[in-house]
């Protein structure tokens, strides 16, 4: 196992968790194969190694072959897409459901299979947790649930939505993980289920592509290649970003610790604008003469990346429960380029 997912994780796992829960369960991570549900996935088997307990971890995936090879060899599969009912007569304690489209380009070229995997993806795993009499259940939403902030708006906590429009397909995505959410709240009321939402904001780390089309893959891209940071506009929107073990470690906290049912994941400290993102990893690799250069198209090109020019996510809650981000934006950073240069 690479060196920093194998810190990552055994950091996570120091962190005041009732890590114990999961002692003897049987565990269904969806999205296995991608950076969340690795990491989540990466945790849970390395908690299962260190405490010695008989704990099963099952990954639904599409494509088995896509998960990382440290964990292939560990989990039970369920091969399916997560948009169709799940083919099983097991009953799970805990369900994390960390699939979903994620790729801006994904999201313009396919906004009916993206608003299709969120929505139907949550009903079946929530349908699954309520025959299971699951012990908890979390689905992984989005800081773009929020939308663009009104006027008046700026930041979002729990409780408070700005504009997303329905009509744009671009929507798909925040759409249905909102859709998503009501299931969630549904069920919840209506069956007595322990229901989590944690709502994450711009996620980056070990295992992210750096080819999905986000400011911050291509970003990453550049340097890793030793080239310029070129921006493709003035980079003036606003983002939160957050290093994936902090998220994954919210997460954990989240489904195991709390008491209310949503919560923010976001590193205050890491908020910055597009451009300040791309001069603190330019800062970094001041050594490699990499500099921040403009690159300003004549014309505005459909990347289909999220229109809002400010996402701010209020984390007080989480921070109320115990949570602290352990990494800077700049520390996050040089992680994610050393994994990619030694992977």
């Amino acid at each position: 196992m690479n060196h920093i997912l194998q810190e990552d994780a055994r950091d996570i796992l120091k962190q005041d968790i009732s890590w114990g829960k999961f002692d003897g369960k049987r565990i269904l991570v969806t999205g296995a194969g991608g950076m969340l549900g690795s990491y989540i996935s990466r945790t849970i088997l390395q908690w299962k190694e260190l405490s010695g307990n008989d704990l099963e971890l099952y990954a639904l995936v599409r494509h088995p072959e896509k998960l990382p090879e440290d964990i292939r060899d560990q989990v039970k599969v369920l091969r399916q897409s997560v948009a169709e009912p799940i083919q099983t007569d097991l009953e799970f304690h805990y369900i994390i459901h960390a699939a979903s489209p994620a790729s801006p380009l994904i999201m313009r070229e396919d906004p009916v299979g993206t608003i299709a995997a969120n929505t139907l993806g949550a009903y079946y795993t929530l349908d699954l947790a309520r025959r299971s009499h699951a012990e908890g259940y979390l689905f992984i939403s989005s800081r773009e649930i929020y939308g663009q902030p009104y006027d008046d708006q700026k930041e979002f906590t729990e409780d408070s939505y700005g504009f997303v429009d329905p009509l744009s397909p671009r929507s798909c995505y925040p759409e249905g993980k909102k859709a998503a959410e009501t299931m969630c709240a549904s069920f919840a009321q209506q069956y007595g289920l322990n229901v989590k939402v944690a709502r994450l904001a711009h996620t980056y780390g070990p295992g992210m592509s750096v080819d999905d089309g986000r400011v911050q893959a291509d970003f990453l891209r550049d340097v890793i290649n030793d080239r310029n940071i070129v921006m493709k506009s003035e980079g003036k929107p606003i983002r939160t970003y957050t290093y994936v073990s902090d998220a994954v470690a919210a997460i954990f906290r989240i489904l195991l610790d709390s008491d209310e049912m949503v919560y923010n994941i976001s590193s205050p400290e890491s908020t910055v604008s597009i451009r300040q993102l791309a001069e603190t990893l330019a800062d970094a690799y001041e050594d490699r003469g990499i500099q921040v250069v403009m690159d300003l198209p004549k014309e505005t090109k459909d990347t289909g990346a999220a229109p809002f020019t400010l996402g701010i996510l209020n984390s007080d809650r989480l921070h109320n429960i115990g949570w602290q981000p352990q990494y800077s934006l700049k520390e996050g950073l040089m992680r994610t380029v050393q994994y990619l240069e030694n992977k």
